[in-house]
């Protein structure tokens, strides 16, 4: 039996989607179903999930088990993801019992193990830093002395939003460092750490047969590893520049076989640029296309996996501005819902985008997005808003009559 077909939750005749993973992006991708009449069926780790909080057909589970995913894989027109943790082998044996499964684990890998990234990236000429793996404590030491101490030091797998790097400030604490991980079993890469004017994010869509539509290049704005702020598209970047990032993105994304929406963050260094990380799903850096585009990165990535032909990419605005909303170092008394509704008043043209997450401490609860006609005005508006989110203060001494 279709069990996919036979669930209440799925319309008759309409697609439906396994998306393995319950978080924010996979949340934000059924929002974008619906609009489509399509459906999501979810493999969530919980029921409480932000994902879960809102898909009709949930299954709880474990991605990590082959029998989880073949219940929540059955019957689905195709299966995909909000993260890239999903064991590769378990992939290519649901594609070899014919489930058509996108991004295919030979493009996903890319986006799982960062040495084998930067090797196959360097093998198509896509632009990296110097790079080299790392086995040994003699291995650091040759690529210190390699890039004159400019090192960055990364865990190959499972790093993210500034977790598994490290800047070692000398060859004693790289040579501690790379004792220590190692000792841990913790497989290690180094790239020369370049110092960079600020971080560039491309990000395309591809489908399965070679359809590829890129978004203007926006700037990212990072703290302590955590994209905070995007702003659509990058201010003062060259046509030439914007141009060959968009370029290099879609290269990318048509060399590794992606499919699905395929961010390509970036290190601009004067007018050079260097792929610095691959993800391979709807990312942060897109969230301002819910709002600043004619297609959102989530309808996108629905489109492209299914081989839908793909949305156009311009811009409703002439700027458009994410802030993320962060859980404060303390969360306030206010409740989170008088905090919106101070917003909306302030700004009734923000778009508030929350993620159904409990508070804590520096977690992505949700972001906002407000498009304008100027640059700094626009960023000037989105972050007052999501400050006030995050802190129910508003930054710069407003006071509401």
């Amino acid at each position: 039996m279709n069990t996919a077909a036979a669930h209440p939750a799925h319309a008759p005749g309409m697609d439906v989607v396994t998306v393995i993973g319950d978080g924010q992006l996979a949340r934000m991708m059924q929002t974008a179903a619906i609009e489509l009449g399509q459906s999501i069926r979810l493999l969530a780790g919980a029921e409480d999930s932000s994902a879960a909080q809102v898909c009709a057909d949930v299954l709880i589970g474990d991605y990590t088990d082959y029998d989880d995913l073949l219940r929540a894989v059955e019957g689905a027109s195709a299966v995909t993801f909000d993260h890239e943790h999903v064991p590769n082998e378990h992939l290519q044996a649901l594609i070899d019992a014919g489930v058509n499964v996108q991004p295919v684990p030979s493009a996903l890998v890319h986006a799982q193990d960062k040495l084998i990234m930067r090797t196959r990236l360097k093998e198509i000429g896509a632009p990296v830093p110097e790079f080299a793996e790392i086995t040994s404590v003699d291995d650091a030491a040759r690529f210190y002395e390699l890039v004159d101490g400019a090192v960055c030091l990364k865990a190959r797998r499972g790093g993210y939003d500034g977790h598994g790097v490290w800047f070692p400030k000398s060859a004693e604490e790289l040579q501690e460092t790379v004792t220590d991980l190692l000792a841990k079993d913790v497989p290690l890469m180094a790239e020369r750490k370049l110092a960079f004017d600020r971080e560039l994010s491309a990000m395309v869509a591809r489908t399965p047969s070679g359809e590829v539509a890129p978004w203007p290049v926006v700037e990212s704005v990072q703290s302590d590893g955590i994209c905070v702020e995007t702003i659509a598209p990058a201010p003062g970047l060259s046509p030439r520049l914007a141009g060959q990032a968009a370029e290099v993105a879609g290269q990318i994304a048509t060399e590794l076989g992606v499919t699905g929406d395929l961010a390509v963050e970036l290190f601009q260094v004067g007018e050079e640029i260097f792929v610095n990380e691959l993800a391979m799903r709807p990312h942060n850096t897109g969230h301002w296309t819910q709002d600043g585009s004619t297609t959102s990165q989530f309808e996108q990535h629905l489109r492209a996996v299914l081989d839908y032909p793909l949305g156009a990419t311009d811009m409703t605005a002439p700027v458009t501005v994410m802030a993320n909303t962060l859980g404060a170092a303390t969360n306030p008394e206010m409740p989170v819902m008088d905090r919106v509704r101070g917003v909306l008043r302030r700004f009734p043209h923000a778009k508030i985008h929350l993620y159904g997450k409990e508070y804590r401490a520096g977690r992505k609860l949700g972001h906002v997005n407000v498009s304008g006609r100027d640059v700094e005005a626009t960023r000037r508006e989105a972050q007052l808003a999501a400050h006030y989110i995050t802190d129910a203060v508003w930054a710069d001494g407003f006071i509401e009559s």
